[in-house]
């Protein structure tokens, strides 16, 4: 090999190994900072859980920041191991699986991103399952706050309930999250989902269906329905998912077996497909109705039920709905009783089945169908269980 051979050779390896060393200097680093599950691992906390399954809070929305574990006491509770899955090169502080007094109170984690640019702050709380005593529960929806969308600047209404010693228990979600990617400018009245002040008795809820704007025009979710409902909310799948953005459901122990409550509902003048073309000759339509489902597999996995498999999940065991809701600009009382379901007594005092309950503003919403102006109002709603079926 002559030396002008030889020189080439070194001097294209000495390029190749430097343009290595600088892709690999020059590489971005992970700007994510997410927990993407939670978990309590060890036999000798199983104790403290109704099931397996609630020692675990997989699939955690990229836009929560609160995470919930669901006990028997929290006064019993003895310091907790709490594993943490996140975002690839992240870091999480107090570190993952390290001993917390959960007892206290709630434990903020603060998680950074690999290139130390980016940190989101998570509140992890050990709440006691909602124990139902009595033989109704009554949704009066008196209690709303303004919630701050910070990665949108948006504020709208969200719903919650009193829990034990008054703390708030946010069992009801909607889709204003989703809204606020394309409204942002909004104020909470002008959101699908929205609290009134002139309810059946105090306040109320009132839904509406709106125009989604151009972005939604574009992917072919032309409108939002309003809507409210038992569970929670993934903002994340928005766009690429939207099925998968209602998570229905809490745990009961208790069987419904019917609801009642008020209404007034308008439809909008005209219905148009997700095409936003218009269909001659139908009107639109609101929905109320309500599911009871086993909210465990076989393996003890957590089972949920999302937009795609609300109504016709194998888990579902039993439904109620409303059969009509006719146009009426005054309080109408509506009812709905639920079908037969067969239901082990054992399971459900261990809290192994969860409710939903769902109004919207347009029947066919959730197929981005529906009429612009349609409003539903809903107040006073109660569910009704079975006693025979006693809580432990």
């Amino acid at each position: 090999m002559n030396k002008l051979v030889h020189f080439r050779m070194v001097a294209l390896l000495a390029m190749l190994f430097l343009f290595a060393v600088s892709c690999t200097k020059d590489e971005p680093k992970n700007m994510e900072c997410d927990i993407l599950s939670a978990w309590v691992e060890g036999a000798q906390y199983e104790q403290y859980f109704y099931q397996k399954a609630d020692m675990r809070c997989n699939d955690i929305a990229s836009t929560e920041t609160e995470i919930v574990f669901w006990v028997q006491s929290v006064s019993a509770l003895p310091q907790m191991p709490v594993q943490f899955s996140i975002t690839e090169g992240a870091t999480i502080s107090p570190a993952s699986g390290s001993l917390q007094d959960f007892a206290a109170g709630p434990v903020a984690y603060t998680v950074t991103s690999e290139d130390g640019e980016y940190s989101r702050r998570y509140k992890v709380t050990f709440m006691e399952q909602r124990v139902i005593s009595d033989q109704a529960t009554l949704y009066s929806f008196e209690h709303v706050v303004d919630s701050v969308n910070s990665m949108y600047n948006a504020t709208y209404n969200v719903f919650y309930e009193l829990g034990a010693a008054g703390a708030r228990d946010y069992i009801w979600a909607s889709g204003n999250a989703g809204v606020a990617m394309v409204h942002s400018d909004f104020t909470p009245e002008q959101y699908p989902t929205s609290s009134t002040a002139s309810g059946y008795q105090g306040k109320g809820v009132c839904l509406k269906t709106i125009d989604a704007g151009v972005l939604g025009r574009m992917i072919h979710k032309p409108i939002a329905a309003g809507n409210l409902f038992i569970g929670s909310f993934d903002a994340g799948q928005v766009l690429s998912n939207p099925l998968k953005c209602t998570v229905f459901g809490i745990p009961v122990n208790r069987q419904p077996v019917k609801v009642t409550g008020y209404y007034k509902y308008q439809p909008g003048a005209e219905y148009t497909d997700a095409n936003m073309d218009v269909v001659e000759g139908r009107t639109d339509e609101a929905n109320i109705y309500a599911v009871f489902f086993r909210n465990q597999n076989s393996a003890g996995e957590r089972v949920n039920l999302y937009g795609d498999n609300v109504l016709t999940s194998p888990y579902v065991v039993s439904r109620a709905q409303v059969a009509s809701l006719p146009a009426t600009s005054e309080w109408t009382p509506f009812e709905m009783t639920f079908d037969e379901g067969a239901v082990d007594p054992e399971v459900l005092a261990a809290f192994g089945y969860s409710m939903t309950l769902v109004f919207s503003s347009s029947k066919g919403g959730d197929n981005f169908e529906g009429a612009i102006g349609s409003t539903l109002y809903v107040d006073e709603v109660e569910v009704t269980y079975n006693i025979s079926k006693a809580a432990r």
